[in-house]
């Protein structure tokens, strides 16, 4: 079991491992992706054999108070605290993109803008849609803008806004009618939900894996098929950083 407390001193339900391990799971997914990962992702990652485990785990989170889960929200999970086990073993790994105009790496740009500090408000040009289902047209016009927190911007480079229309990526916490904050870049790893430019003319919003080469673009909704295409037919036009939800 692993010991659960806070800066402000206060002591929290004690963990299992696997409860440690599954939190900070979620917790690195929805800092890498802004949505928490599905329930087969997290199976997997914990090597569990059914998501019955899963299900009890997050339940126990949920008891403890480390996460909450929303209603009405396709596999909605929020992260509400973390144990100071999860930052100790952070310390050696994983290490957080900090903002501080130091001369290391650079701070995120709104497209074709200033830099943006993580506690300011970015103004990012919304390109238009983006299909979560068949792939649509290739948007490159600017429809609008839309405001969205600076410490949502990952990394360096520039970043934009679309409209979300579709259903095929609801197991990832992707909504018809939501706006998905995307980072531009031309590079994914498996596992990345992206932008992707099929054949020159069609974009959409999907997980991609690469498979040799072929590129595969999978949805995150059985309804949708698994589309499979020459490595030379699909171009990534920008990564998933972040999600803005309208009530």
């Amino acid at each position: 079991m692993y010991a659960a407390s806070g800066a402000d001193g206060m002591e929290w339900p004690m963990l299992t491992k696997k409860q440690l391990d599954l939190l900070e799971f979620i917790h690195k997914r929805m800092e890498r992706d802004g949505v928490p990962p599905s329930f087969d992702e997290m199976k997997d990652a914990l090597d569990l054999r059914s998501k019955s485990g899963i299900h009890r785990l997050i339940t126990a989170l949920e008891e403890r108070g480390f996460i909450r889960r929303l209603a009405h929200r396709a596999r909605a999970i929020e992260v509400v605290k973390l144990p100071d086990a999860i930052a100790q073993r952070r310390r050696g790994g994983f290490q957080p993109k900090v903002i501080d105009g130091d001369g290391g790496a650079p701070p995120p740009r709104a497209r074709g803008g200033m830099a943006v500090s993580s506690d300011a408000v970015a103004e990012l040009p919304l390109m238009g849609r983006i299909a979560a289902g068949v792939p649509i047209e290739a948007i490159s016009e600017v429809a609008s803008h839309v405001a969205v927190p600076g410490g949502m911007l990952s990394g360096g480079g520039s970043h934009y806004a679309l409209e979300v229309r579709g259903d095929s990526m609801i197991e990832a916490g992707i909504n018809d009618g939501d706006v998905v904050v995307i980072r531009e870049t031309e590079t994914a790893e498996n596992g990345d939900i992206v932008v992707a430019l099929v054949e020159g003319h069609e974009a959409t919003l999907k997980r991609f894996r690469r498979k040799g080469g072929a590129i595969a673009l999978e949805a995150a909704n059985p309804a949708y098929e698994t589309r499979v295409y020459r490595d030379d037919q699909v171009k990534v036009q920008g990564r998933l950083v972040g999600l803005i939800r309208t009530y």
